[in-house]
């Protein structure tokens, strides 16, 4: 028990701006993200940094609430908050997983700083001094100014070259379910092609239907694959497609809680769990699960969910203490234009970044930019995640049978009316 007790908590909604707009198979990131980012104050004056996805007034009013389960609390007593904030049978009715790991985030960055230690250290320590990261590719929509556009096979491939121009990529993630299977199935076998020395994964968000998943798949086992993501969604479709290929199966989506990871590990149908700080409820969590994961002899890698500096700083500290870490870890975090923390945006070297070694968390909030960027929040307000600017119409469906036209060009009619709303 420490002498630190907590004596405040709040939240404030920032929307920071991307190069371009990322499309996925449910539907666009329209050229921004908006997180929430939460500050937890200590009665010694200390103050804690957690973020999560999403915001706006009901997010600051989930954060909010949580006032009476924290103010008083001990942070060094981080494991009674798992059954304080996201009790098992309560959260049955009200789903606090995410809250909990702002909040977890946020407790391990006071105890740091006020011990003096990185919060690797106070997770078992380092076994690594730097994090290798795998490209981000999506498909994308050309940004304000015009350009930034992913659409055809060159474009593709062309955007996985300057990226490990810029940042030493060795490693490449295609984002998919966005265009017809065999379009998709051309531009990853050119990208393999273009950068022969490097490992590749492909993820359609569980778009696909079992048979055409067995069908991609069986058309990329002679490339340098490190998994499949995703291909379906669900444990059972899973299983079948893993019956019917060698390559690898990941998931960030049927395996984020520890029962679902003892349904796989009793009845396997996932060969890597990519572990979320965010989905899985905090670093712990996720040091645990890799812990059984070792035992059971299954891959992990570190998973993005679409991070600013704070969230970026947990699955570093995530990434420098787990030992059987062997893949690259996601990252959405080079699609950014800026940052809320001091410093800005953090620097990849030769692919990877080092891991902080300040106290805490190791990043700080620069005020000034959480202040523009919750200023830009109240100006624009969300959009919506799953609908797609280009089809205004469309709705996703499982498994997807209305692709997107990859022939059509151009900023779409709605992103045009979004953009011309963002302030010069």
């Amino acid at each position: 028990m420490s002498d630190l007790r907590i004596v405040d908590i709040r939240a404030t909604t920032v929307t920071v701006p991307l190069e371009a707009p990322l499309r996925h198979s449910n539907g666009a990131h329209w050229g921004r993200f908006v997180r929430t980012i939460v500050e937890i104050e200590a009665s010694n004056g200390l103050i804690g940094l957690g973020e999560m996805g999403g915001g706006g007034q009901s997010s600051e009013a989930a954060i909010d609430a949580l006032k009476p389960y924290l103010v008083g609390h001990d942070p060094a007593n981080v494991e009674a908050l798992r059954f304080m904030i996201a009790n098992p049978t309560a959260s049955l009715y009200n789903n606090r997983t995410q809250l909990l790991a702002a909040v977890e985030f946020a407790c391990l960055d006071l105890l740091g700083q006020h011990v003096g230690l990185p919060v690797h250290d106070l997770l078992g320590g380092k076994v690594r001094d730097e994090v290798e990261f795998a490209s981000y590719l999506f498909y994308r929509y050309p940004g304000r100014d015009g350009s930034g556009e992913v659409r055809t096979i060159d474009q593709l491939v062309d955007e996985a070259k300057a990226l490990k121009a810029k940042h030493g990529f060795r490693v490449h993630k295609l984002k998919a379910g966005v265009f017809d299977t065999d379009f998709e199935l051309a531009g990853y076998r050119a990208l393999a092609e273009a950068l022969p020395a490097d490992r590749f994964r492909y993820d359609p968000n569980g778009a696909l239907s079992v048979e055409e998943s067995i069908r991609f798949a069986k058309a990329i086992e002679d490339l340098p694959n490190d998994y499949l993501e995703d291909p379906v969604y669900s444990l059972t479709g899973m299983r079948r497609v893993r019956e019917n290929t060698h390559v690898p199966l990941a998931t960030n989506t049927v395996v984020v809680n520890f029962e679902q990871l003892a349904a796989n590990i009793l009845n396997p149908a996932v060969d890597v769990i990519l572990l979320d700080t965010t989905f899985w409820g905090g670093i712990r969590p996720c040091i645990r699960a890799a812990g059984i994961c070792e035992a059971f002899s299954l891959g992990v890698a570190v998973h993005s969910s679409g991070e600013l500096g704070i969230q970026l700083a947990t699955m570093l500290h995530l990434g420098a203490v787990v030992p059987n870490l062997v893949f690259a870890a996601d990252a959405h975090y080079h699609h950014l234009t800026d940052d809320i923390v001091t410093g800005g945006l953090r620097p990849y070297v030769d692919g990877k970044m080092a891991v902080p070694t300040a106290p805490g968390l190791g990043v700080t909030l620069d005020r000034d930019k959480v202040a523009e960027y919750a200023e830009l929040y109240r100006e624009l307000g969300g959009y919506t995640y799953d609908r797609d600017p280009g089809r205004p119409d469309w709705y996703p469906l499982l498994p997807n049978t209305s692709f997107a036209d990859h022939t059509v060009e151009g900023i779409p009619e709605a992103l045009a009316a979004e953009y011309a709303r963002w302030p010069a």
